[in-house]
């Protein structure tokens, strides 16, 4: 039987167009074009300025032939460059790389020659990292140096193009072209470097879209909002806040390096409404608390990553912050999953209110499927708080692929669902709360660590035999790699030579805060007992 609603009401350009954030920008500076859209140091930027600026990027980038498909990539700290980024680059049809500021000359080589970047963009105090990583890739793209009259420390000399006479041969009215598809790129995110599957995350402009928005309603964000960027830009584009701002009007306060100081004075001076961040932030804030500091409205915190401690969740309550707890991955364009609180929960002491904040939640709007399964038979798991499964979700904030990479697309999608590969329960409210990870993954300071990238790079050196690398919790960052150690017949190696090596072959921050060597417990077939491990950790830390 023909459905009649189906006659005569085709798509058309009167009533469909596809999805970008890329309009936010467009309708803020229409609508408050006076308004501050980013704050600087001493930098004001309204959002006609703005949007003029992203505009003339896109226009640079499209006269040097940039186009669907191609990659810019860029290496930047949370200045106002990095907002224009997210904008002006996918304007120009092209697709945003944004590199973590921390990455070692290897990894980021490996990044732009799996990315095909054409043009990089790098901050002017990483530019030696990045001289470094282009001598060593395959790929030659065309350098611009954002010389930031923000930054205190001594400037290298360079010849490479200016970010600010880069842009000011573009076009600030320049029309920037809607995507064709809503489901074509608008960035690329790697999870991981130089070892295993690469695994570039592609987003779409329509998972952009909706994710941020979703964030505006998570965080209960009122037009105008203040937003203070204590959580990298680079980190799964911000988790689409660079965007979420634009579509509430608000004011991005950037901020190059997150120290205690310049947190608490762009809080009092800008009366910064949200904010977000790893846990290490959240020990940073009420650690630095200046005595006078006093709040007389409440800052609305997120963070992801590990659970807060109890003590460090009380002292934000107490010091004017409202916490709230998120999850999600770079496949899920950041955090698609909140632990959306209840108000009768605030009658609960300290400890009850911990337990519950611990939890990951449930799904943003957002994302139209979250679920707990079995990981062969894909049945949901009882919802009893016990039974361990795999974490899944599906929706339209689940990115369109693994770059180049349809073996690994192909299982994350497997069953209809993407597979996260961290394990969870259940609890009988429906919430989400995470037990393990399956991949092994350590997150230090909210930046992932692969275990496996930290033994490869140990495996490499003559004294070591066999290694296993796993997550040993730390007061400060959450986790950070632990290193057990067999040596080789006839070998001997210190901590500090191994501690040497591996700043010679990974990222500082993947560097293990400690060595042991002691024999690794492995099954009858020669796998290693990685949850053995970690109970000797647990160990320690319960008889300490």
């Amino acid at each position: 039987m023909t459905n009649p609603y189906d006659i005569g009401l085709d798509q058309n350009p009167a009533n469909y167009q596809p999805l970008t954030p890329l309009t936010f920008l467009e309708r803020a500076a229409m609508v408050f074009a006076a308004q501050t859209a980013v704050i600087h140091g001493k930098l004001r930027r309204d959002y006609a300025s703005l949007y003029a600026r992203c505009r003339q990027l896109a226009s640079v980038l499209a006269a040097a032939g940039l186009g669907r498909g191609d990659t810019v990539s860029v290496m930047l700290l949370n200045t106002p460059a990095m907002i224009e980024a997210h904008y002006g680059v996918p304007m120009s049809g092209a697709v945003l790389h944004s590199l973590n500021t921390r990455l070692d000359a290897a990894t980021i080589a490996f990044q732009l020659d799996h990315a095909e970047t054409k043009i990089l963009i790098t901050d002017i105090a990483l530019l030696p990292r990045i001289r470094e990583a282009l001598a060593r890739a395959k790929t030659s793209p065309l350098l611009v140096v954002y010389d930031d009259p923000e930054f205190g420390g001594e400037a290298p000399s360079y010849d490479e193009i200016e970010y600010e006479n880069f842009i000011a041969a573009g076009d600030a009215d320049f029309v920037w072209k809607m995507p064709d598809d809503e489901w074509d790129a608008i960035s690329i995110n790697y999870t991981s470097g130089t070892t295993g599957d690469p695994k570039g995350v592609v987003y779409h402009h329509r998972g952009a879209y909706l994710l941020a928005q979703g964030n505006a309603l998570t965080a209960s964000m009122k037009k105008h909002a203040v937003y203070l960027w204590t959580l990298p830009m680079f980190h799964c584009n911000g988790w689409c806040f660079p965007w979420t701002i634009s579509a509430v009007s608000g004011t991005h306060v950037c901020l190059r390096d997150v120290r205690a100081e310049d947190i608490w004075k762009a809080i009092l001076d800008h009366r910064v409404s949200h904010m977000c961040g790893a846990p290490i932030v959240m020990s940073l804030v009420v650690a630095g608390k200046p005595d006078s500091a006093k709040l007389d409205y409440e800052v609305e915190f997120f963070t992801a990553a590990a659970p807060p401690p109890e003590a460090v969740l009380a002292a934000m309550k107490q010091a004017g912050f409202n916490v709230t707890h998120l999850y999600g991955l770079t496949e899920t364009y950041g955090p698609s999953v909140v632990n959306d609180w209840h108000s009768s929960w605030d009658q609960l002491d300290n400890a009850k209110q911990a337990a519950l904040k611990a939890r990951q939640g449930v799904r943003y709007l957002a994302l139209e499927g979250l679920d707990v399964v079995d990981a062969e038979t894909m049945v949901p798991v009882p919802r009893d708080g016990t039974t361990i499964g795999e974490v899944v979700m599906r929706g339209n904030v689940v990115m369109k692929g693994y770059f180049k990479n349809p073996a690994s697309t192909d299982r994350a999608f497997a069953g209809g669902w993407f597979h996260s590969g961290d394990l969870g329960v259940v609890h009988p409210d429906g919430y989400v709360q995470l037990k393990d990870r399956s991949k092994d993954i350590i997150i230090s300071g909210g930046e992932n660590i692969s275990s496996i990238e930290v033994e490869d790079a140990l495996y490499k050196h003559p004294a070591v035999a066999s290694v296993a690398v796993v997550a040993m919790p730390h007061e400060k960052w959450g986790e950070t790699p632990c290193a057990f150690i067999e040596m080789a017949d006839g070998k001997t190696a210190t901590p500090d030579e191994l501690r040497e090596w591996c700043r010679q072959n990974l990222a500082g921050y993947k560097v293990p805060s400690e060595f042991r060597f002691e024999s690794i417990p492995k099954t009858s077939t020669g796998k290693i007992q990685k949850y053995a491990l970690r109970q000797r950790l647990v160990g320690d830390v319960t008889s300490g």
